[in-house]
């Protein structure tokens, strides 16, 4: 199973982006009103600078206090990024997800985004996979 099967599967290949000059307070806006929980940082909409979740928001918070909501999102957000490609194996980038931590990753090719994948797209994705699989052993087994 590769990432563009699951992309395909979700039928659609939008990645919200907000700009890395935004406060952190208008992106927690923007996550909030899109029921998202990361958004992409990108001046153009398509080369991907950092990403920012509600996880690294609420944690700074917690840390600092609510005047972090005034810094930009350039401040807060993580730069090194993590992506995959369309022809990445699912089990590859949960495998990376699951290390790192983190739920969304940009899927990148010739560095433009052209979609994101979330730890629950894999996860749906997989336990549809099984399912079939268990059907057909069950149907083996009973001889169909």
């Amino acid at each position: 199973m590769t990432v563009a099967k699951i992309l395909h599967s979700k039928g659609t290949s939008d990645v919200y982006t907000i700009t890395p000059n935004k406060t952190v307070a208008e992106a927690a806006a923007f996550l909030s009103e899109r029921r998202i929980g990361s958004v992409v940082v990108s001046t153009d909409g398509k080369a991907a600078l950092g990403i920012l979740s509600e996880r690294d928001i609420v944690r700074e918070i917690g840390r600092r206090g609510p005047g972090c909501l005034s810094e930009t999102v350039a401040e807060m957000m993580t730069k090194d990024l993590v992506t995959c490609a369309r022809s990445d194996r699912a089990d590859d980038v949960l495998a990376k997800m699951t290390a790192g931590r983190f739920r969304h990753m940009p899927v990148i090719e010739n560095d433009e985004m052209v979609g994101i994948i979330t730890l629950g797209d894999v996860v749906k994705y997989r336990l549809e996979e099984v399912k079939m699989e268990k059907e057909a052993l069950e149907g083996m087994i009973m001889g169909f």
